[in-house]
């Protein structure tokens, strides 16, 4: 929004920027979307943590998961969301940068990933024990249970697969001409990142 409105003013006269501050201005955007995607990513991760502490340590969550606490890991979140952003702005030619990224989105991937899963187990555990003490139940918490889990990581998957495939097509291949027209899709590759939030 930040960034579409200076390109208003400007089109239109109405803001008069030289190119050093155009320059300055469209870092601090690029600094405010990196930080909003490395920030979205690490909340993901820190919700999937907090519901497996939810089940697994139900009747310690409350000792565990303290408002102090919680109000400290958002504020190393965002914190180290925008040292690192800024960082990855200063050195975006670098690939390493890229490389980061790219397995910091794996790394979240499979935290999340493994976390879910072993919820899943637990609660498809869970929904066995029941069974067995009712014969007469159906067995649909665990189908709801994997159809939770597939819809989150699915969406998931989907919503932010396209954007880091563009960063690994990048250090790839980023002279191919099919890599070329995948690139041409940026922003809807941001879009889906939006969706997904």
């Amino acid at each position: 929004v930040v960034e579409t409105l200076f390109m208003l003013l400007t089109e239109q006269g109405l803001l008069h920027v030289t190119a050093k501050m155009l320059q300055h201005l469209d870092n601090v955007i690029d600094i405010m979307i990196c930080s909003s995607v490395v920030s979205s990513l690490s909340f993901l991760c820190t919700i999937a943590a907090d519901r497996y502490i939810t089940i697994f340590y139900a009747l310690r969550y409350h000792s565990i998961m303290t408002t102090q606490r919680a109000v400290a890991i958002i504020a190393v979140v965002w914190l180290t969301s925008i040292t690192s952003s800024s960082l990855f702005i200063v050195y975006h030619t670098d690939n390493a940068v890229i490389a980061c990224l790219v397995t910091f989105f794996g790394v979240t991937l499979v935290f999340t990933a493994v976390l879910y899963l072993h919820m899943f187990v637990l609660a498809h555990v869970h929904s066995r024990r029941i069974m067995a003490l009712h014969k007469s139940r159906r067995q649909t918490t665990s189908m709801k249970g994997a159809i939770t889990l597939t819809i989150l990581l699915g969406v998931f998957i989907i919503c932010w697969g396209p954007f880091f495939l563009h960063l690994i097509l990048i250090l790839i291949c980023p002279t191919n001409p099919y890599c070329k027209c995948y690139f041409s899709h940026f922003n809807l590759f941001l879009i889906l990142i939006i969706c997904n939030s």
